[in-house]
């Protein structure tokens, strides 16, 4: 397998570095936009996106690998297709090699995480340069020694990757330790392949122009930032920083543009107020609550999706995509409640629920059947109640019925289960009567019982 190094050429570059639930599509895009040329993705293992399925999402233009309980676990676009490398955490070349076959079409490269490595690093490595036709990378930290972090980059270099990270610290040193720029140096000298220098956030980089400053110290090819672009990813723009509040709106578009989970926004605004997070600001962003109730349009794409995978089998199923969530519903009043009172009420039969899990991801799909007419939701759920309940609300809007929420007004099985509370606290208290009356009674017979024999004359 040929190498095409061509298309990414990792010498003279500002790169985005690989940050856990930093690295999002929203940030990647951000980089580029202030100047990056490179960005990696945060590190994903091997595990998780082997079992992955990929989607083109015609919504959102993007492609989405989506695990088979249907979270999205890598996001790109075709912005970025060029300049984005995908970065895997492996102990297995094989499946290594799987997960690289899986991606390499929508990324520029693929990146090895190999942080202190193991004997097994170097053959994943060349296992990957020989099976796919993009550029293989990989990120390391340095030895204890200098001569056996020499002896790991040239046993690195033999394998064919096109280029080697180095973060300039020890496993055990942490990102308040000084970076070892004379490290990297000998590195860089000791081999022919790009160096990306790694780790000057703390020391060297706080604008721009520190960054050439870093890479002259450790004479890489390139410098990889981390800490420094994620507290303000404008750290890549020549004409310097932008201010911070600009950062953050421009942020949040990518956010929204491309349905990034609240959770994840959240925390990344969080890095970049750092220190104002004390602020009414920083206040009001940590209080936050994303709307967690909302269907994003990447929920109702997959929704069109499986429904279209549906459409020959059950072309007679009215459908909806219909997710239920029971804290818009009443304490002990549900959907399915209200259909079968209706039912009742219509003198047609009861609902008659058929529920499927769906293999691939374990989900489950319910077609309800409500006077010869069968409803179901085009969104798969994690459980049968819900999905049954989801089938419920389908056929309920369609009937035009009441489902029970609680911004519906007056709820009349409410006031029924009320009614029907009542009569059995009245019926308990009239039972506790007729019990004392009764105990009463008893003990007056036997007051009268005890009087009797007391007074008769023995003999």
């Amino acid at each position: 397998m040929t190498v095409n190094t061509s298309a990414l050429s990792f010498k003279i570059k500002n790169i985005l570095a690989p940050m856990v639930r930093v690295g999002t599509l929203p940030m990647r895009l951000l980089a580029l936009d202030f100047g990056a040329d490179i960005v990696y993705c945060e590190e994903l293992i091997d595990i998780k996106m082997v079992q992955c399925k990929r989607f083109v999402n015609e919504v959102l233009e993007t492609v989405d690998f989506v695990a088979p309980n249907g979270r999205v676990v890598f996001r790109t676009c075709e912005r970025e297709r060029d300049c984005v490398v995908f970065q895997m955490g492996s102990a297995d070349a094989e499946r290594a090699l799987a997960v690289a076959k899986l991606v390499e079409n929508d990324v520029a490269g693929i990146d090895v995480n190999m942080g202190c490595p193991k004997e097994y690093s170097t053959k994943i490595l060349s296992t990957l340069v020989k099976g796919i036709c993009k550029p293989v990378t990989c990120k390391i930290r340095i030895l204890p020694l200098l001569e056996d972090t020499i002896h790991l980059v040239k046993r690195i270099e033999k394998t064919g990757v096109a280029a080697i990270a180095v973060h300039g610290r020890k496993k055990e040193e942490r990102p308040q330790h000084p970076v070892h720029c004379d490290v990297i140096k000998a590195i860089s000298e000791a081999v022919s392949i790009p160096v990306i220098a790694n780790g000057g956030s703390h020391d060297f980089i706080k604008e721009y122009t520190d960054i050439e400053a870093f890479q002259q110290a450790t004479a890489a090819s390139s410098v990889m930032v981390a800490r420094a672009a994620m507290w303000n990813p404008s750290i890549f723009r020549k004409e310097g920083l932008c201010p911070l509040k600009e950062v953050m709106q421009e942020y949040i578009k990518y956010a929204v543009r491309y349905d990034n989970h609240y959770t994840n926004t959240k925390y990344c605004l969080c890095q970049m107020l750092r220190e104002q997070l004390e602020t009414t600001q920083g206040r009001r962003l940590h209080a936050a609550q994303g709307n967690r109730n909302r269907h994003t349009r990447s929920d109702l794409w997959f929704a069109k999706i499986q429904d279209e995978d549906d459409r020959m089998e059950d072309t007679d199923v009215i459908k909806m995509a219909i997710r239920f969530d029971k804290r818009e519903y009443p304490p002990q009043i549900t959907p399915k409640m209200y259909l079968l009172e209706w039912c009742r009420k219509e003198k047609h039969p009861q609902p008659v629920y058929e529920t499927v899990q769906r293999p691939l991801d374990r989900l489950f799909c319910s077609v309800v059947t409500v006077a010869e007419r069968k409803y179901r939701s085009t969104i798969w759920d994690k459980s049968k109640k819900l999905a049954e309940q989801a089938a419920a609300i389908v056929c309920l809007r369609m009937l035009g019925i009441p489902e029970g929420k609680l911004n519906e007004g007056e709820n009349h099985l409410i006031n029924k289960r009320k009614r029907e509370d009542q009569e059995l606290l009245n019926n308990k208290e009239h039972k506790d009567d007729l019990l004392v009356e009764t105990s009463h009674k008893r003990a007056h017979f036997a007051e009268e019982a005890s009087d009797s024999s007391s007074s008769e004359v023995p003999r």
